[in-house]
């Protein structure tokens, strides 16, 4: 049931509910690129959204301004509403504000608080193919429209070269007046993405699909069920169209996988698209990945790095920089073996070094101006609790209230402009 209203009044009220609900008191879940607050909905939030419980929880989703390593084409809402049409098992968007949302909440654990670093298992690899396979369903022409220069359906190496050349341009060199300094002393060698690109074979042709791009056990939520557990993926702004293997390639580097399950889960996606009937999508599968695979632990040598610093306390002890040498030089490692594997990037002194010397700059230029760069670039962290993909447990937290925004003008309202508005709210309670 929904107050009999004009769209723009109702849609201004659910907005005006929605800010003041999430303000209240609850558990907060966060990842890499947003803040969730996990709430119920509150009896006139419900009740506007003809929901038939003000106990049912959700997630008030706010962005982070943090690292943009990746690109992104479209709005999360948009690809939720297209993908909840062909797929039953997608947490649907209730409302996208512009610079927050809500969300329908899915109960359950993370996979990656059920499994840590452990085995994922053969029955949940062969979920996560099938997963992959639904995905592929998806038709392209029900998608989002494409930016205008976006490689065409087949184009595998055009959209290789895509990814290739936002790394370059938007996460290396756009980052490069706050981090030059400290990639050129961990010695990371300039173009070092165009140079692996260029040293792979060509790509085969593949048909383009959905993608997800981000499935790691962080994103995996596993929810009771009668019968047992059901799997259900969740955070899909990173979606592009492209190359289904670039999916693959991501998810099998981001999950962890021993090399005996991550054989498993390239057989069962391989065997789920074909029983889907998109074989057509798993040509060239045991040459290519391997290119995917590469890209992916080369470009991440940037945002590793960038997180690695920015996660530094204003103060950092020596115990502090070890650690944060400990992940650059990891994420270096990874990429030199697909770069040049008869050398050694930087030893841990060399990482300290780069780091303390870098800390000591960026501190010193005082606190960064609201622009764009700032945007992608993020902050650096005041308690060493940096960014991490899996950073998905519920923290209990008490946010503060302003004043309320008028739902029609967006301006502060008075106490008097309120009353009207905090009567429908204990009326519909």
């Amino acid at each position: 049931m929904r107050l009999n209203l004009p769209h723009r009044p109702q849609e201004a009220l659910v907005r005006f509910f929605a800010g003041r609900r999430r303000m209240a008191v609850g558990d907060v879940v966060v990842g890499h690129h947003n803040s969730n607050h996990i709430l119920p909905l509150g009896q006139p939030l419900a009740y506007l959204l003809g929901m038939g419980s003000g106990r049912m929880r959700a997630k008030f989703r706010v962005p982070f301004e943090t690292v943009e390593v990746v690109p992104r084409i479209w709005r999360e809402s948009d690809v939720l509403h297209v993908v909840s049409g062909w797929m039953d098992d997608v947490p649907c968007c209730l409302r996208d504000f512009g610079d927050w949302s809500l969300h329908a909440y899915v109960p359950g654990r993370s996979l990656s608080e059920k499994t840590g670093r452990e085995p994922v298992g053969e029955e949940r690899i062969a979920e996560l193919a099938g997963f992959f396979a639904r995905l592929a369903d998806v038709p392209a022409d029900a998608l989002p429209a494409r930016p205008a220069n976006w490689p065409e359906s087949g184009d595998s190496q055009g959209f290789l070269h895509r990814l290739a050349d936002y790394t370059e341009h938007q996460v290396h060199r756009r980052n490069r007046p706050r981090f030059g300094g400290l990639f050129d002393a961990l010695e990371i060698p300039p173009g070092m993405v165009d140079r692996f690109v260029r040293s792979r074979p060509q790509l085969t042709r593949r048909p383009f699909t959905l993608l997800h791009t981000d499935v790691h056990r962080a994103n995996v939520i596993l929810t009771p069920t009668e019968n047992g557990e059901r799997l259900l993926v969740l955070d899909w702004e990173l979606s592009l169209y492209g190359d289904p293997l670039h999916d693959l390639a991501t998810h099998v580097v981001r999950m962890g996988y021993s090399e005996s399950e991550r054989k498993l889960a390239i057989e069962c996606w391989a065997e789920a698209m074909k029983q889907a009937g998109h074989a057509p999508l798993t040509v060239g599968l045991d040459r290519d990945l391997d290119t995917y695979e590469g890209f992916e632990r080369v470009q991440s040598v940037f945002p590793d790095v960038m997180r690695a610093a920015l996660a530094l306390p204003d103060e950092p002890d020596t115990k502090a920089f070890v650690t944060a040498a400990g992940q650059v030089r990891r994420a270096l490692h990874r990429a030199w073996e697909w770069l040049n594997p008869e050398s050694k990037p930087v030893d841990e002194a060399t990482a300290v070094g780069a780091l303390r010397e870098w800390h000591a700059v960026d501190s010193a230029a005082g606190p960064v101006a609201e622009t764009d760069s700032v945007r992608s670039g993020g902050r650096r962290s005041r308690d060493g609790n940096g960014w991490c993909p899996d950073a998905d447990r519920p923290r209990g937290i008490r946010l503060t209230a302003g004043r309320e925004p008028d739902p029609l003008t967006g301006r502060p309202m008075s106490t008097e402009a309120m009353e009207p508005l905090e009567s429908l709210e204990r009326h519909v309670c």
